[in-house]
């Protein structure tokens, strides 16, 4: 790898990146050895299960504080353990909280999608934008993309270098910046999305091994990651503007170099037809929410729980999947209509099916992560060692400040060799969750934390899938842009964004304001 050599006005200037590039090389090598993630959670659980033997028969145990209880090491390879892995192991994929909470998000957002709602609303918040403001736009919608789950990188990306080229500015950065926004900023969104779903439902099977009643709803992070929205796209703002745009004036473009949009397949303006769309799609919206305040104004409602509110057991908390899945699905096809991309009711059964195909792989993971938390949870180790862990930090008698740094610091490192959102959650919160339970500290708090030290890392990870897109994207404008080259801007943008999020966090955390509906800072143990 030379690439610590990026080319600027035709002639090479050399950055000392060296140090750089060895821990680069050494993070892509360690992570090119790790087995695809459906292998590594089940050699997990042959893990888990060898663990639970061998400290069975050690006497591991731990007493839980919160029941009084002894907590002993289940032995997995028992003739009564192996019949209940045997026998549950449809029921543990079946059950798995994320799948179905995801698939009915997602049957909704494949007719949004696929009706071209969701490719035209983040056209038509970039196209005419303001030079002045052309930076904060491409990154409030890079933050707001995700509802459009991966699609939003190969949206986003040319997106951002044609909006940058529109205004007369370095097409280059605009790639960055989009990148940046929406991978730093994947967590942090407008509306929820099937990402809320995943982690919800992640969260809630870890909580349990704590509190068997204890539910993480999707909404559970909404008010934070709105606000997160603004202050990612702030902090990507501030340091483009003030650092990257002047490092972005000495890149000289190819000279051949007069792209039109058609070579990224994207045509900026929005047609008459859309703009039509759009206003339907936001009438409709308007609408749904009409129906659904009218329909939660009685006292007994179907849509409170029992005392008349809106806790996590009401019929609006319990069903928000459903009810974010149905609204997507409604203003899609409102859209669709009004623009002709569904001529026939026959086509949205179709669009829903084929917005599904590209989560197929997941679902694929889902059963191999479903099985390995079903054993750790059975082994009664996540328990212990949570137990165990927060004995620890309690008799160091440490600030909570100092145990959510720890575990800020150590998400953001893991996310540099596992940059899946779901996967890296997958391993972290069986242990995380119920340990900081037993420190007082919610689950949704941990979620909250989960999701800054995964996103932010993950531009400068090769190990990103899109960490080369990107790069493909940006040599589009300079042929002989190298590694080198885009991590001189994303590590700075990086770094940014990890301090200005995080800030956030901990000034949230501090102040006690819910991070969503219902979802408080700290857990009160029973």
């Amino acid at each position: 790898m030379s690439s610590n050599v990026a080319t600027t006005g035709g002639s090479p200037k050399r950055y000392k990146l060296s140090w750089l590039m060895r821990i680069l090389v050494f993070i892509e090598q360690a992570g090119n050895k790790l087995p695809h993630p459906f292998w590594l959670f089940l050699s997990l659980a042959i893990v888990v299960m060898t663990l639970s033997a061998i400290l069975s028969a050690n006497g591991l145990s731990a007493v839980n504080p919160s029941t009084g209880e002894a907590v002993t090491v289940t032995n997995l390879f028992s003739p009564g353990s192996l019949r209940e892995i045997v026998a549950g192991a449809t029921n543990n994929f079946v059950n798995f909280p994320p799948l179905g909470l995801v698939l009915i998000v997602l049957l909704g957002v494949a007719v949004a999608e696929q009706s071209g709602l969701i490719h035209a609303m983040l056209r038509g918040t970039i196209a005419g934008a303001s030079p002045k403001w052309i930076t904060f736009i491409v990154s409030l919608a890079g933050t707001a993309s995700s509802i459009a789950s991966d699609a939003s990188y190969m949206i986003m990306i040319p997106l951002g270098g044609l909006a940058f080229r529109a205004v007369g500015r370095n097409p280059l950065l605009g790639c960055i910046v989009a990148y940046a926004a929406t991978a730093g900023g994947y967590s942090a969104a407008p509306m929820v999305n099937s990402l809320d779903a995943v982690l919800g439902g992640l969260s809630t099977s870890a909580a349990q091994i704590i509190d068997a009643q204890y539910v993480v709803s999707p909404v559970a992070n909404f008010y934070f990651n709105f606000v997160s929205m603004f202050v990612v796209a702030t902090a990507v703002t501030l340091v483009t503007e003030l650092l990257l745009s002047k490092r972005a004036e000495q890149i000289a473009l190819d000279e051949h170099d007069e792209i039109d949009p058609e070579i990224f397949n994207v045509q900026m303006e929005l047609s008459k037809t859309e703009k039509r769309g759009i206003v339907y799609a936001v009438i409709s919206i308007v609408g749904c929410a009409a129906v659904l305040l009218f329909l939660a104004m009685p006292a007994d409602s179907f849509l409170r729980d029992e005392v008349g509110g809106f806790g996590p057991e009401s019929g609006l908390m319990a069903g928000i999947a459903a009810t974010i899945g149905l609204g997507f699905f409604v203003v899609g096809i409102v859209y669709g209509y009004a623009t002709k991309s569904i001529k026939k009711t026959s086509e949205i059964p179709e669009m829903m099916g084929k917005g599904l195909l590209p989560f197929v792989p997941v679902i694929v993971l889902f059963f191999a992560a479903s099985q390995f938390l079903a054993l750790f949870k059975m082994s009664g180790l996540g328990e212990i060692f949570a137990i165990r862990g927060a004995q620890f930090f309690g008799s160091l008698d440490a600030d909570p400040i100092f145990i959510l740094l720890g575990g800020w610091l150590v998400v953001a490192l893991g996310a540099l060799f596992l940059t899946s959102g779901s996967g890296l959650w997958t391993l972290m919160a069986p242990v995380l969750v119920p340990m900081f339970m037993l420190l007082s500290i919610s689950p949704e708090t941990t979620q909250a934390l989960y999701r800054i030290g995964d996103s932010t890392t993950n531009i400068i990870s090769p190990m990103s899938p899109y960490f080369v897109v990107v790069l493909g994207f940006i040599q589009r404008y300079k042929r002989d842009a190298g590694i080198g080259t885009l991590l001189s801007f994303t590590i700075p943008l990086s770094f940014t964004m990890f301090v200005f999020w995080g800030l956030l966090f901990f000034i949230w955390w501090a102040t006690g304001v819910p991070w969503g509906p219902g979802a408080a800072t700290e857990y009160q143990l029973h």
